[in-house]
């Protein structure tokens, strides 16, 4: 039988640098134009498709990306998923607290009533410059 554990799982640094990327919403062209003169589309493309990626690019991706050069580096889909899909049941939510230190995540006002808060304070300020307005009418 083999362990699991001792098999080294090989994480595709191009393949995550495109999944960083597009949860990102940003495309290859506009990846390739902060990378420099020397990169296109093309060549992003490229870069995608190598499992392992030279430090100093890694580096520059992982600046213009905002994500740790750690995550690209060692992000692995399936770990992922699997956690996720071992975690969260119904209303579960991950938690880094100690049982004893166990966070309150429930809402301590009605959503509700502040979009009426909101709605009286926009009506106020409508009516104050309704006033203004006919105040400057009146004057003319």
């Amino acid at each position: 039988m083999i362990n699991t554990n001792m098999l080294e799982k090989k994480i595709h640094q191009g393949r995550n640098i495109k999944r960083f990327r597009e949860m990102l919403g940003i495309k290859q062209e506009a990846l390739a134009y902060e990378l420099g003169d020397d990169w296109n589309q093309k060549k992003i493309s490229l870069l995608e498709q190598k499992e392992l990626i030279e430090n100093d690019i890694l580096d520059q991706v992982a600046k213009i990306l905002k994500v740790p050069v750690k995550a690209i580096e060692n992000f692995d889909e399936d770990s992922a998923i699997n956690f996720i899909a071992n975690t969260f049941h119904d209303s579960a939510v991950a938690s880094t607290f100690t049982d004893s230190a166990q966070a309150n995540f429930n809402c301590t006002f009605n959503p509700l009533d502040k979009m009426v808060e909101l709605y009286e304070r926009m009506l106020e300020q409508q009516k104050e410059m309704i006033d203004r307005l006919e105040k400057l009418i009146r004057e003319k």
